[in-house]
């Protein structure tokens, strides 16, 4: 969440960030929250005031006990009792504001970058870089044109890929458990297997340390990153013990740094983790939900960081490359989106989408989202580093992305790949898979 301090100093530029992220009643928020704060802050001086009288009342009691002026002091004695009750009740006002400002607070969401650009809606997001033509600012998604040509005559799409190769079958899944959770088969298991270890290769090339999380968490680390309150409807929950199923190994992994003060020589650290990720996609519906395009449950890679301000920026950078790496090596085409106000979720402050080509559907498929959450996520995490210059705490920067999820991927692979003869395999993926066709 934003930080008081930040909201008090430089209340005009959070109110134009989430004007900018088309948050509705933006000043109201921020004016409301300053309100709460005000009336902790008085709370906090009276309290003060009343505790330092205090002290010097009680002073007063003992000297004029050892002077004999027992009547005198019970007087005083009363008056520091009414005193009591006083800060008892001030005391409780301050919980309540803190308890109210919080409250408020989590309803907020992150102020984006400078550079994000304009925008309310997917349309509106630019289009950075492709690896089929060279963009210009004035790339978007709503006046992009440019797609691949891969020459493949009446391309089937992957559902029907995936039937005719014996790799998923997607019935089989509803029987098991309800639409949305696929089974895979054969080779179709082994190129989830394969992506899996490739994708995990290579995050150690680039050196991410491996960690095998829970996919099972608590509501005080859906909490620490954002997902609680605001996409508890996306979750699945166990309501007996109060666990939710991951969306994404983002919450586990950055939670390992919840309550923690690391120091400064440490950073960046920079973990990958491979988990099931599971998502309730409601109200999802209609041509976005065939086949592999949205499901319920799906394998996916995650890098995260953890940085001291001043070079997240970088952190970001290299993040974005790795992830545009694994798509040149998967010889797919590709399409970078710098996500516009409007567009952003809730905790970034800013994002870029990766998209690949589906040839068969004639769409761009998003394989990827690559944040930076500045100190949002820390703050809720109190996710600090010390600094070693001046051994001040301060906030992290906490980053992640996938790298990559597979669903989309497998999408693009099989429908790009499709030749008369079966489904070839990119080369940079066949020492995973075994095999380097799909017959």
């Amino acid at each position: 969440m934003l930080t008081l301090k930040l909201i008090s100093e430089e209340t005009e530029r959070v109110v134009k960030g989430l004007e900018k992220k088309h948050f509705k009643g933006a000043r109201e928020a921020i004016e409301q929250v300053l309100a709460v704060d005000k009336q902790r802050r008085e709370a906090q001086q009276e309290l003060d005031k009343n505790l330092s009288e205090a002290k010097k009342m009680a002073a007063q009691i003992g000297a004029l006990m050892k002077e004999g002026k027992k009547a005198e002091a019970d007087a005083i004695k009363e008056n520091v009792s009414k005193m009591k009750e006083t800060n008892k009740q001030l005391e409780e006002q301050m919980a309540k504001a803190q308890q109210d400002m919080n409250t408020l607070l989590c309803q907020i969401p992150n102020i984006p970058y400078d550079e994000v650009p304009e925008g309310a809606a997917a349309e509106d997001n630019r289009v950075v870089k492709s690896n089929l033509k060279e963009c210009t600012a004035e790339d978007t998604v709503g006046n992009w044109t440019v797609n691949p040509s891969l020459g493949i005559d009446n391309p089937l799409p992957h559902w029907e890929l995936a039937k005719k190769y014996n790799l998923i079958d997607f019935d089989l899944g509803v029987k098991i458990t309800g639409a949305g959770f696929p089974v895979y088969i054969g080779k179709g298991a082994q190129l989830q297997r394969a992506l899996i270890n490739f994708f995990l290769a290579e995050a150690a090339k680039s050196g991410y340390t491996e960690i095998m999380p829970p996919t099972v968490v608590n509501a005080a680390s859906g909490y620490g990153t954002g997902q609680l309150p605001d996409k508890e409807g996306q979750m699945y929950h166990c309501e007996v013990d109060d666990f939710y199923l991951i969306p994404t190994a983002e919450v586990p992994v950055t939670n390992i740094y919840r309550d923690v003060i690391l120091d400064e020589a440490q950073l960046p650290i920079k973990n990958c983790a491979y988990t099931e990720c599971f998502r309730r996609e409601a109200g999802s519906y209609g041509k976005d939900v065939r086949g592999l395009n949205r499901l319920h449950e799906f394998s996916k890679i995650e890098i995260v960081r953890i940085d001291k301000p001043e070079h997240s920026k970088e952190s970001h950078r290299e993040m974005l490359e790795h992830v545009e790496g694994l798509l040149k090596k998967l010889e797919l085409p590709y399409r970078i989106l710098l996500l516009c106000g409007g567009d952003q979720s809730f905790t970034s402050a800013i994002c870029y989408d990766f998209e690949v080509f589906s040839e068969a559907q004639g769409r761009w498929l998003e394989v990827s989202s690559v944040s930076n959450f500045d100190t949002y996520q820390a703050n809720r995490l109190k996710c600090r580093y010390r600094r070693q210059d001046t051994k001040k705490t301060e906030l992290c920067h906490t980053l992640n992305g996938s790298a990559l999820a597979l669903p989309r991927i497998v999408a693009a692979l099989l429908e790009n790949n499709q030749t008369p003869e079966g489904i070839r395999i990119p080369k940079a993926l066949v020492p995973y898979t075994g095999f380097e066709i799909i017959d």
